[in-house]
């Protein structure tokens, strides 16, 4: 399973980004996908997760700001971070879910600062 992540990168407060994960080695639309995410003092966290019929959950950090979508031909997950704010800023894993298996990606660094 491999994972091929981009998008991040140094954005101000209030900035867009828009992270993508393109996976490979999975039969992709059998997997739910997610975002992680590791900001610096606290444990990894979920931010973002899509279920293989697209429904979606999301931390309470970041509902009504981040977006979480997949597309299965493409074989690409993708989280779109509006209004992004500096307790945003971390390293961002994407992850393939089937049954008790993740599967993680290297992940992408996020900075949010002004």
């Amino acid at each position: 399973v491999q994972f091929v992540e981009s998008g991040g990168g140094s954005v101000q407060p209030g900035g867009s980004l828009r992270l993508s994960c393109v996976a490979s080695g999975i039969e992709f639309g059998i997997y739910s996908m997610g975002w992680r995410r590791q900001v610096p003092g606290k444990e990894r966290e979920l931010a973002a997760f899509i279920s293989t019929g697209s429904t979606t959950n999301y931390a309470e950090s970041v509902k009504g700001r981040f977006i979480i979508s997949r597309d299965n031909a493409k074989s690409t997950a993708y989280l779109q971070m509006n209004s992004l704010k500096p307790e945003d800023t971390g390293v961002y894993y994407c992850f393939a879910r089937r049954g008790n298996n993740d599967y993680y990606g290297q992940g992408t660094q996020v900075t949010v600062v002004t």
